[in-house]
């Protein structure tokens, strides 16, 4: 066999092979990859790195380590139902959530099967970004909600029942401390991701054209394109009041111009590698990204009824009062 017929049948075997396994991955009947499905990102891996770490990549022994003796492992999951005897004592800390009504995660974060300390990639230190000015800005507003509660309009959206705590609706979408599952919904022109807290619902306009600057969407405005198996999301024009988001597992500010680029692609059955850039000249010193992966949920997403079990907000108001008269 000569060497060009040679090359020529390696390119074709090549090419066949590639295509069969393309053809693996789940599809739409209008050819895009298939994300539909319940999705969760939740894990004990946190956003940023914590300052004991000073890499990304863990061994197995590390990661076994941290899903138990961890910040969210076993035992710190198990210490929370560890009550003493007793009446707790008015006027104390009793507390939030016992172990029943956690569920975030058991296992650190794996990124093609590697054990991650966070979920932030990049800057190298697994941290973000802020300027001076971002980081005061950061603080600022945290002070503002644990000072002010003059009305319902002050508290953070999340005790208010119009978003999920932290970012957990995103975008970025991160896990919190429950309530991890989001189920994807595609057509040719759309794909919908419901967040589980709160039920928020974020709608991905493809190939489109963003709303006029005046509107602000609780989760930003959200364009996509597939560039070949990958979704890419342009997101932007958040609402002024997502500009800091905290929760018991992370805190992020933003503003309501950050620009955040997601890419989805699903991998095989069971998964999509989800990855994120964030971008803010004007409070953070460079892009900062990460990385997660959605893995296949057992079972439904239950209703969240944050409304009706919403006694915190009434009661943060009402205090604040009995604060004032005392």
């Amino acid at each position: 066999m000569s060497r060009a017929r040679f090359t020529c049948l390696f390119i074709l075997v090549h090419a066949v092979t590639a295509s069969a396994a393309e053809d693996t991955l789940p599809r739409m009947p209008w050819g895009d990859p298939d994300l539909q499905g319940i999705w969760s990102n939740a894990t004990v891996t946190t956003l940023t790195r914590p300052d004991e770490v000073d890499k990304l990549t863990l061994t197995e022994a590390e990661a076994t380590a941290v899903e138990k003796y961890g910040l969210f492992g076993e035992e710190a999951r198990r210490e929370i139902d560890n009550l003493p005897e007793g009446d707790l004592q008015a006027g104390e800390n009793v507390g939030g959530y016992n172990a029943a009504w956690i569920d975030a995660g058991t296992r650190v974060l794996r990124v093609r099967g590697e054990p991650r300390s966070s979920i932030i990639t990049e800057p190298l230190d697994g941290q973000i970004p802020y300027t001076l000015m971002g980081r005061g800005r950061f603080y600022w507003q945290g002070y503002k909600w644990m000072t002010r509660h003059d009305n319902p309009e002050e508290r953070p959206d999340g005790e208010r029942c119009i978003v999920g705590f932290g970012s957990t609706g995103g975008p970025p979408m991160l896990p919190v401390l429950y309530n991890n599952h989001y189920q994807f919904v595609q057509t040719p022109s759309e794909v919908l991701i419901l967040v589980e807290m709160s039920h928020n619902v974020r709608t991905i306009r493809l190939d489109s054209e963003h709303l006029p600057e005046v509107v602000r969407p609780w989760l930003g405005d959200s364009i996509g394109h597939w560039e070949g198996d990958t979704l890419v999301v342009r997101t932007t024009q958040f609402h002024p009041q997502q500009n800091l988001r905290a929760a018991i597992k992370h805190q992020v500010y933003m503003t309501s111009d950050s620009v955040v680029e997601e890419r989805f692609t699903r991998t095989n059955e069971r998964e999509i590698l989800y990855q994120f850039t964030v971008t803010d000249d004007s409070i953070y010193t460079q892009p900062w990204r990460g990385e997660m992966t959605l893995r296949t949920a057992q079972g439904p997403i239950y209703e969240y009824a944050c409304h009706e079990g919403n006694y915190g907000l009434p009661n943060i108001l009402a205090g604040a009062r009995q604060a004032e008269k005392e």
